[in-house]
């Protein structure tokens, strides 16, 4: 089974990145369409999603033309990775624009940069986030991710990011090499945040309304001493984006660290600003607003 799963996935990987990365764009925004069309269950996750969000400022067509545009950027953004992830590295400064990065001019020619935590999203062609130019060169970029069930898949995946010249860390068991890497300094740590954290995240909001919120970031840029960025893709045209370093979010006041809640919910208001100037640009067919699950009570049988 495997195998009749990583064949094909070989194929159209082997094909993406022969195709000129405009036409993989529009193959990609067609069959976002076509799911948005078959794909009744996520359709109609992002459309509430969407309601409740924009429930006071956008009437039901409007949300309805939002979750087909969408659909369409998401297939756009994830065939373009598959492109994007193989292209060279001089290639990539014509496709993406850098912001933000003035902040980091003081450390390029540092010989140990001092490490970063990036607070990321699921906004445009995430994982362009591993081919940011204009960095310092001797910082080495580090996202986390967590790996595909299919192992076959995972392991095509692997081969994909490794050509990105970043160090990848699974979430689930790469901890003890994240921690050792973090120690050594020059380590531009990427974590997403604007995912479901499970029952163990922090409950903060996010549109209004209540919702699990992962406090790596925070915690990792206390426990290391390193500066908080926001960092947004934005997509500015049909397979063009660029990529913005927000200023550092404070993680102490008069010496004093702040709470993980606190310096989280800054993270979010970030994150719902950018929403809102391109609700089109984000992840919507994730439920991100996940109720708590009822523990179960045990019957005491005496």
């Amino acid at each position: 089974m495997e195998f009749l799963l990583y064949v094909p996935a070989r194929l159209l990987v082997g094909l993406a990145q022969l195709l000129p990365l405009g036409l993989v764009a529009r193959i990609g925004r067609g069959v976002g369409w076509l799911v948005y069309l078959l794909d009744a269950r996520h359709r109609k996750v992002a459309v509430r999603n969407m309601t409740e969000a924009f429930r006071d400022e956008r009437g039901p067509e409007e949300i309805r033309s939002l979750a087909r545009e969408n659909f369409r950027r998401i297939g756009e953004s994830f065939a373009c990775a598959i492109k994007t992830m193989g292209m060279k590295a001089e290639a990539i400064p014509g496709i993406l624009e850098m912001g933000g990065t003035d902040q980091f001019r003081a450390e390029r020619d540092a010989e140990t940069p001092q490490s970063r935590v990036f607070a990321v999203g699921h906004f445009g062609n995430f994982e362009l986030y591993a081919r940011c130019h204009d960095l310092p060169v001797n910082a080495q970029y580090a996202p986390t991710y967590r790996g595909l069930r299919q192992k076959s898949l995972d392991r095509l995946l692997a081969d994909l990011r490794d050509q990105t010249g970043c160090l990848y860390f699974e979430r689930r068991r790469d901890a003890r090499e994240l921690k050792a890497a973090m120690s050594k300094g020059g380590i531009y740590l990427g974590l997403l945040a604007d995912q479901h954290a499970g029952d163990n995240g922090l409950r903060l909001p996010f549109f209004g309304r209540e919702c699990s919120v992962s406090a790596a970031p925070a915690v990792f840029a206390l426990r290391y001493d390193c500066p908080l960025h926001v960092v947004m893709c934005h997509r500015i045209a049909l397979a063009r984006w660029r990529i913005v370093f927000h200023d550092p979010i404070p993680t102490c006041v008069d010496g004093e660290p702040r709470s993980s809640e606190d310096i989280m919910r800054d993270v979010n208001e970030q994150f719902e600003e950018a929403i809102r100037q391109d609700p089109a640009n984000w992840f919507w067919v994730h439920n991100r607003w996940k109720p708590r699950k009822k523990k179960k009570v045990k019957e005491d049988v005496r």
